[in-house]
């Protein structure tokens, strides 16, 4: 039976842009169908291009959100009713979200899509004329896409709906973790045969067989969490698949910032997997969104492009960064190791020019501390410096510090995802990883040290000191727990949407930190949002909610 290519192109961009407000309509001039294409490697990977399209959508920022806001690592008050955002934003400190969070809600439209874009995409290519390992290759790709996307899911939602079939408009029941798990697992071993060894430029941005084994070893060391049953032996085995391929190594350790700039890519010897960001190509609304998180939400907003000459351009950035988004004290005392590279990704304190002098702001009393010195409009010059604390010095009820000098200067800022000076707006050309060698080497760490066996002559401590050894001139440790293997990951993966997963994994979700002290065990997954259960009202709430 002959499929048209061109209209499911159409219709998956209209799946994936639910969300926009205008309608498109675009006349058809001409049809591919099943019979004649595509018929090469390179005309299945502009079939495929839907799922790349929608999978970069939210993780360049409302994933991130979700999974470092719910954590100690970021917190991000409003300023005078900016950033308040209805409250979601302090529900993530506070742990008290709902199902109608905007980051819950979207990110679980968003994982859905990239599920229903990948399944209509197995469909159509599934009846493609073509066949042999071309063809089996690339649909090898695009299901792993579709079990990463399973992945986070139920990793943030714990028990969701399966749907792997296009067309079927059954509303299915969530199914247990267990359930979830065994198809990921699956899913995977049945596609790495056919997956590529090719790494660089020609699988950049697609799985090839490295991503499949590196999201297996992170789905074996959440096993245990997962489905009561742990897997450490088989997670040392997938992170073996990928050490002894020799394909990927460490960047040293004048490189490590290097890896998260602007002008990485395909050349980054430790990115496994990443999702690429461009802003040539992005417009930066949803779904083709290229924004970098981190330009946008952590510069300093005084060290960005500020409105008649005030400020210093630091980052020769032409746009005004956002910067609510900070740590707290408790978070940052993780980087103490004067020696560490790692701590280059941080603002903090008073703040200087490239050439060593001091970086000084101009502004009134009033402008630079409205509560002291409200009313007074007389000129005032400081120099900038960000300061540790986060206080809600305006409405601890509104999660607010202010609309100042002073409470825009609260908090240590992350710049790990260095922003550009050539992008004309917030867009950014930063790829951000998904799956890293570090992470393997670390993941393998965790593995021995849980009670994994050790193969290949490396032990828990040696494998964590071959990755400090790149990170830090301090001397080798001695010995390791499970405790600063955690520490360690910390540090390594700063910013990068797996720190929520560690403190469930280690046991530290339930702590207190910040102004936030809640400890119910509910709280280790998100609600099922209130439009899911609308439009499938087979769907069981998570307990708790």
């Amino acid at each position: 039976m002959k499929r048209s290519i061109i209209k499911y192109f159409l219709s998956s961009v209209l799946v994936a842009a639910s969300f926009a407000c205008h309608k498109l309509e675009v006349p058809v001039t001409t049809e591919l169908t099943t019979d004649t294409y595509p018929q090469d490697s390179a005309s299945f990977i502009t079939a495929s291009g839907p799922v790349y399209v929608v999978l970069r959508g939210n993780y360049g920022v409302e994933w991130q959100m979700q999974n470092s806001l719910s954590t100690d690592e970021t917190i991000m008050p409003a300023r005078g009713g900016n950033w308040y955002d209805g409250g979601q934003n302090v529900q993530m400190h506070y742990h008290t979200w709902t199902r109608d969070n905007g980051y819950v809600n979207g990110n679980w439209t968003w994982l859905s899509t990239i599920i229903g874009v990948t399944n209509q995409t197995l469909d159509i290519l599934g009846t493609t004329e073509t066949d042999g390992a071309t063809k089996s290759r690339h649909l090898a790709e695009i299901k792993m896409i579709r079990a990463l996307a399973y992945f986070w899911m139920m990793d943030n939602y714990g028990r969701v709906p399966l749907d792997t079939v296009a067309g079927d408009y059954t509303p299915h029941e969530n199914v247990d973790r267990s359930v979830t798990f065994n198809w990921i697992e699956k899913e995977i071993t049945n596609a790495l045969p056919y997956l590529s060894r090719a790494t660089g430029t020609s699988t950049y941005g697609r799985a090839n067989k490295f991503m499949a084994f590196s999201l297996l070893a992170k789905l074996y060391l959440n096993a245990e969490y997962y489905t009561g049953t742990q897997r450490y032996n088989d997670a040392i085995i997938a992170c073996d698949s990928v050490i002894n391929s020799n394909l990927y190594t460490l960047a040293s350790s004048g490189s490590y910032l290097d890896m998260f700039k602007y002008n990485n890519g395909p050349a980054t010897p430790e990115f496994i997997f990443a999702v690429p960001y461009d802003p040539n190509f992005s417009n930066g609304s949803w779904p083709f969104r290229g924004v970098n998180i981190h330009s946008r939400y952590d510069v300093p907003r005084s060290m960005g492009n500020v409105a008649a000459g005030a400020g210093y351009n630091y980052f020769s950035i032409p746009f005004v960064p956002g910067a609510p988004r900070s740590t707290i004290p408790s978070y940052y005392a993780y980087f103490y190791d004067d020696n560490d590279v790692r701590n280059g990704q941080w603002l903090h304190g008073k703040q200087y020019k490239q050439d060593g002098t001091p970086i000084t702001i101009t502004t009134t009393y009033a402008g630079y501390d409205a509560i002291t010195y409200a009313g007074n409009t007389a000129s005032y010059t400081y120099q900038l410096d960000l300061t540790p604390d986060v206080v809600l010095r305006q409405s601890t009820d509104l999660f607010d510090c202010g609309n100042d000098e002073v409470a825009w200067n609260m908090g240590y800022r992350n710049i790990k995802f260095y922003p550009d000076a050539t992008s004309a707006n917030r867009n950014q050309n930063n790829d951000i990883p998904v799956f890293r060698y570090a992470d393997i080497l670390m993941m393998k760490a965790e593995a021995i040290q849980r009670g994994g066996s050790a193969t290949n002559g490396a032990s828990a401590l040696s494998l964590v000191n071959q990755v400090r050894a790149q990170r830090t001139t301090s001397a080798a440790w001695t010995n390791i727990t499970l405790d600063s293997i955690y520490n360690e990951r910390t540090r390594e993966f700063a910013m990068e949407a797996w720190h929520r997963n560690d403190m469930i994994r280690f046991g530290k979700f339930e702590n207190s930190w910040g102004f936030k002290t809640d400890a119910d065990v509910n709280h280790r997954i998100f609600p099922i949002p209130t439009n899911a259960i609308k439009l499938n009202p087979n769907l069981t709430q998570n307990p708790g909610y």
